[in-house]
């Protein structure tokens, strides 16, 4: 059960919110089944093993996922919070989150679909309220639609990632280089 999610926003919360891809066009949904949402909770490294989740689990998140992106696209762009979104949460942050077990092997976490949104919900009420507001950027790519923390040096980090966003834009803009070239126009 490997769907390889991206993790490239520096920040659970961020990665959370950026299941929902391509907002502005085509919209792609990373949580289509309850799989795809243990799968998430899994690859993101919060969990070790996750009880099944099932389509109320999925809802749930989905809810969850867009308070998150509310909450921080208002934030990000100095707006006033959603009060129905800052409460929805809040709910989630205040429900038992996973907790992490000490075994003989190491640290193991165990969890349930609604103890990993909790924790989930938990780091967005730690990054929303603690100091790395000021360095939450959205990608540049147009269609890209995550946020990401910009720990480069000048902050000067445009996407949210090089395979994921980066690495096309160049490729587009040394293709548009060449079509417009002397040399190109000449031939």
């Amino acid at each position: 059960m490997n769907y390889e999610h991206a993790f490239v926003c520096g920040n659970p919360a961020l990665d959370f919110a950026a299941t929902l891809r391509a907002r502005r066009t085509v919209r792609y949904e990373m949580f289509a089944t309850p799989d795809r949402l243990d799968a998430w909770f899994l690859e993101s490294g919060l969990v070790d093993e996750i009880a099944p989740a099932d389509e109320a689990d999925v809802e749930q998140a989905k809810e969850v996922r867009e308070a998150i992106y509310a909450l921080v696209t208002a934030r990000h762009l100095g707006q006033k919070y959603d009060e129905g979104m800052l409460r929805r949460l809040n709910r989630a942050a205040g429900m038992p989150p996973a907790t992490p077990q000490l075994t003989r092997t190491g640290r193991r976490t165990e969890a349930t679909a609604e103890q990993a949104l909790s924790t989930v919900a938990r780091h967005a009420v730690e990054l929303l309220g603690g100091p790395d507001v000021p360095l939450m950027k959205e990608c540049e790519n147009p269609e890209c639609t995550r946020v990401y923390i910009d720990r480069s040096r000048g902050m000067r980090r445009q996407w949210c990632g090089m395979e994921s966003c980066g690495n096309k834009f160049k490729a587009a803009a040394y293709r548009a280089r060449k079509k417009t070239s002397p040399r190109a126009a000449a031939g």
